[in-house]
């Protein structure tokens, strides 16, 4: 296996304007997530760019940048785009698509992220999983849950249904992280086919990689759930967190 990371990342997000080069403690944004990246070792990290401005970021830093066309309507076509450009032979073959609005995202979750596709060759895309946080998880839309075929003592399980909506009944709720591990030609055949209807019901990429048949392998964390960047108050939160931790 050779992965590659690669963060999807453009100024224009609908809450959070810019968000990519937000000060969270004298660090742009974008530029925390590519370090965490590099951090985790996996492999070549690079930022897919959807403007110039954060491509002139990524470099002052040191990092690798490739501006994209700011109109592809995903971060999975971003980052295809991305691949494209920097590995047009094909030589890796995995591929972690990391959010650029997770600043202090554990190292340790990319890592795991990578590694479910050695251990889980069945698994087309590997993501990450953890417990609620608080019984208001389960009606909050703004928390993903994911459905997984889980039994107790296992540290992961195939996943069969994410949504925003309240789950029925008694049982764990499932925090979904937002990091994927494709293999590449997962990737290529998800970029290639139109959104899905219930994709475009619950507002969730993933949804389209069930509805296509493939298959999604959740493993489960205790880390916690990495601070998102989403709205003026979790960037707040994000800058609170730099300043006792980072």
């Amino acid at each position: 296996m050779n992965p590659i990371v690669l963060i999807p990342a453009r100024m224009a997000a609908t809450r959070l304007p810019g968000k990519p080069l937000a000060d969270i403690g004298g660090v742009p944004m974008i530029v925390r997530v590519l370090r965490q990246a590099q951090a985790a070792g996996v492999g070549p990290v690079a930022v897919a760019a959807g403007d110039p401005e954060i491509v002139q970021a990524v470099e002052a830093a040191g990092g690798r940048a490739v501006l994209t066309d700011p109109d592809l309507p995903s971060g999975s076509d971003r980052i295809l785009a991305a691949l494209r450009e920097i590995d047009p032979a094909g030589a890796h073959d995995v591929v972690i698509n990391l959010q650029g609005d997770m600043p202090f995202i554990s190292p340790n979750l990319v890592e795991r992220c990578a590694g479910e596709l050695v251990m889980q060759r069945q698994a087309e895309v590997s993501t990450l999983v953890t417990g609620e946080l608080s019984p208001d998880d389960r009606s909050n839309p703004d928390v993903v849950k994911a459905v997984i075929a889980h039994w107790p003592g296992d540290l992961g399980a195939r996943a069969l249904y994410f949504t925003r909506s309240v789950l029925y009944g008694e049982g764990p709720i499932w925090r979904h992280i937002g990091i994927y591990g494709y293999r590449r030609a997962a990737l290529e055949r998800f970029t290639a086919t139109a959104p899905s209807q219930l994709e475009k019901r619950e507002k969730l990429e993933q949804l389209r990689v069930l509805e296509m048949g493939m298959t999604i392998w959740a493993a489960i964390t205790h880390e916690g759930v990495p601070i998102s960047v989403d709205s003026p108050a979790d960037l707040a939160r994000a800058r609170a967190y730099a300043k006792d931790h980072a």
